[in-house]
């Protein structure tokens, strides 16, 4: 997996190849990283990347020229098709909502193009001329691309295979397919008590049986208390058997009778 990232700060990106569980998958070339700076394409002697908007207006607006010209230079750099082809993906408020199935997708092909903005926003005929895809981390606005593409890229390389230690944990995580979109369950390890709380006795008890019951209730507790909407998504996609139904149905029953 390879990923571009064109970006006014290349340094951002450097702890991602040398820290962490992304760093020990980029030691061991699971994945890799080049950084394409905009300010490196410009030809005058202040490196100008952006100019006031056109129709007035606050803010400044990245040029299209620098952006394109750092985009043709990496194609120029690639040989390989299934590089060539990689989507070219804007980090921008107005994109769709980033995802785990967007993750997991990017973590099955051979990588992605991530294109940082900053100031106001691009000039939108370089969105028009080379953009494929948008995506947003929320309905929330960042300083810059950076901050969004170094989640992106960690909740991607985190599903490689090779790259966690147990791939189980990529499995159970909150969102994924094995979760059918739930949330995770509680985690607990020792003390066996700590503070005066212990650990639920059904996880001491040896019984893998109960305990994945247990596990599988409580990842629809927190699911129907904290997203209600990711339970409706996961009934209407037929992902809740009929005992998931049966203990939300007692749920529901339980709570309006407290």
């Amino acid at each position: 997996m390879r990923i571009d990232v064109v970006t006014l700060f290349p340094e951002f990106f450097e702890l991602l190849q040398v820290a962490g569980v992304t760093g020990r998958a980029h030691q061991q070339k699971l994945w890799s990283l080049q950084t394409w700076n905009p300010r490196d394409y410009t030809h005058n002697i202040h490196h100008t990347v952006d100019d006031r908007p056109y129709g007035g207006g606050p803010g400044m607006v990245m040029m299209a020229p620098p952006l394109a010209a750092a985009i043709e230079d990496m194609r120029e750099h690639l040989s390989s098709p299934a590089l060539q082809a990689r989507p070219i993906v804007l980090l921008s408020p107005t994109g769709k909502p980033f995802d785990q199935r967007v993750a997991q997708s990017w973590s099955q092909s051979a990588g992605v193009v991530l294109v940082c903005g900053r100031y106001e926003g691009i000039d939108q005929r370089f969105i028009d001329a080379y953009v494929t895809e948008e995506y947003s981390l929320g309905d929330f606005v960042l300083s810059g691309g950076e901050y969004a593409a170094l989640a992106m890229i960690d909740a991607s390389v985190r599903l490689i295979p090779g790259t966690l230690n147990d791939q189980r944990s990529a499995q159970q995580d909150s969102f994924s397919d094995a979760q059918q979109g739930l949330l995770d369950h509680e985690h607990y390890t020792r003390p066996e008590i700590f503070e005066g709380r212990e650990v639920p006795a059904v996880l001491r008890s040896g019984n893998h049986r109960k305990i994945d019951q247990w596990r599988r209730q409580r990842a629809l507790c927190l699911t129907a208390q904290r997203r209600p909407d990711l339970l409706d998504r996961a009934k209407q996609q037929g992902h809740l058997s009929a005992a998931d139904l049966d203990f939300l149905a007692q749920l529901t029953q339980d709570s309006s009778q407290s």
